[in-house]
């Protein structure tokens, strides 16, 4: 294994460990910020020695044994008196001695490290954009740039909303309690979004090489089911695991040998998962039983399925789909939103009438530098046989989107327009 091979291995492992180590250090220093430090810290430990050792047999448990000598260094060094201090030594002494395995089964009521660190990230005192912010940030990894453009956000702004979190939480004395009945239906709606957002970054990343990014999507799947548990009758709860099941049930289909994306009505049905697809639809009926039919993840839920019951995209409901999307605009004012009925408008009405609500989103100050506006409307533009536009739309998409999959889909069909602009050229 080359030295280039190693580094890679070393931040895939990261990635996947990250939040484990953040979870069980900020649980035992109560203190998000050195918890953060300690996990960099680990990182660049892995660097220096991985690369003439060879990665270990179990490089999370490497990792977790690493980051805690230096939490105990750091105590040590700092000379604490107070009891609770003392008591952190001797627990993390004690634990450094039994070696836990950091895979190890589950010590709460949640029955969930991470949700619970998420729970713990979704308190009251910090406003409802923080805890999302937060959250992704120390569960799943994500960079500011990354949360921002989920928030369609300034990075600054998001930056400045991490760094006021963490100071608020670690000053509080970060309590990792598990909320219970009003103080748990007070979060729920934040944790419900943190999730929906880990999930969507999985679904479709942001960034990077690869579209895809299934341990993010696992690890949300994983939260919603044990949400569920939680909340048993919280229609939210149900319908945004309906979501993700239903979603997640298209991955084998979502990409080709190479790993390039394949959009929604180009994809083979036959590879959709059926017993995933059952699971949503199970979760869909009982968040209906529940009352929840008009709820933010019950909507969407309820346009994934119709997707999920058509055996081919001929039999898709679009006009049940675009009336749900009208519903949902109605629950929740948001350009996207407003972005997607336009494309089930334009396969239940055409892309005219689609055409019209796109350009009416074209000042919309959230969506300035979103790739996925010049992308419907250049697809719009090229059902239209308006090619030269669309191309230009196309390139226009390319050039903003930041994930290098969907850049080079987009700059393909840029040239699928130009190809057909110059057919139509030459036919006249």
């Amino acid at each position: 294994m080359t030295a280039a091979d190693i580094n890679r291995t070393i931040l895939a492992v990261w990635r996947i460990e990250q939040p484990r180590l953040i979870t069980g250090l900020s649980r035992m220093l109560r203190d998000v910020t050195l918890a953060e430090d300690l996990t960099q810290e680990a990182l660049l430990a892995a660097l220096e020695h991985w690369p003439t050792t060879g990665v270990p047999e179990r490089p999370g448990a490497w990792l977790m044994a690493s980051a805690k000598r230096r939490a105990l260094d750091d105590l040590r060094r700092r000379r604490m008196l107070a009891l609770k201090h003392e008591m952190l030594i001797r627990d993390l002494e004690q634990e450094q001695q039994a070696m836990p395995d950091p895979d190890a089964g589950l010590d709460d009521d949640i029955g969930d490290e991470l949700l619970r660190l998420i729970f713990t990230a979704c308190h009251p005192r910090l406003s409802r954009e923080a805890r999302a912010a937060l959250a992704l940030r120390m569960i799943c990894g994500l960079t500011t740039e990354e949360i921002a453009r989920a928030f369609l956000q300034p990075e600054a702004t998001i930056a400045q909303r991490i760094v006021r979190a963490k100071r608020t939480l670690s000053e509080s004395g970060l309590a990792y309690e598990t909320p219970r009945g009003e103080e748990l239906s007070e979060r729920l709606a934040s944790v419900l979004e943190v999730v929906y957002l880990i999930f969507n970054e999985g679904y479709t990343a942001a960034r990077g090489d690869e579209w895809l990014r299934p341990q993010l999507c696992n690890d949300a799947l994983r939260m919603g089911r044990v949400l569920t548990l939680v909340a048993p009758r919280e229609a939210e709860a149900h319908g945004l695991l309906a979501l993700m099941e239903l979603n997640a049930s298209r991955t084998a289909a979502r990409t080709d040998a190479a790993g390039d994306p394949i959009l929604l009505m180009d994809q083979n049905r036959a590879r959709w998962d059926r017993l995933q697809i059952r699971r949503g639809l199970s979760a869909l009926a009982r968040a209906y039983e529940l009352g929840g039919g008009g709820g933010f993840y019950v909507l969407q839920a309820a346009i994934v399925a119709c997707h999920a019951r058509a055996a081919t995209p001929g039999e898709t409901d679009w006009l049940r789909i675009a009336k749900l999307y009208a519903e949902l605009s109605g629950l929740v004012r948001s350009p996207i939103i407003e972005l997607n009925r336009a494309v089930a408008v334009s396969m239940s009405e055409g892309p005219a009438a689609a055409l019209v609500i796109v350009d009416g989103l074209a000042g919309e100050p959230a969506l300035k530098n979103y790739h996925l506006l010049p992308s419907v409307r250049g697809d719009l533009l090229f059902r239209l046989d308006r090619f030269a536009e669309a191309r230009a739309a196309f390139e226009i998409a390319a050039t903003l989107a930041a994930n290098k999959r969907e850049r080079e889909l987009l700059k393909r069909r840029a040239i699928d327009a130009a190809d057909a602009a110059n057919r139509s050229l030459i036919s006249e």
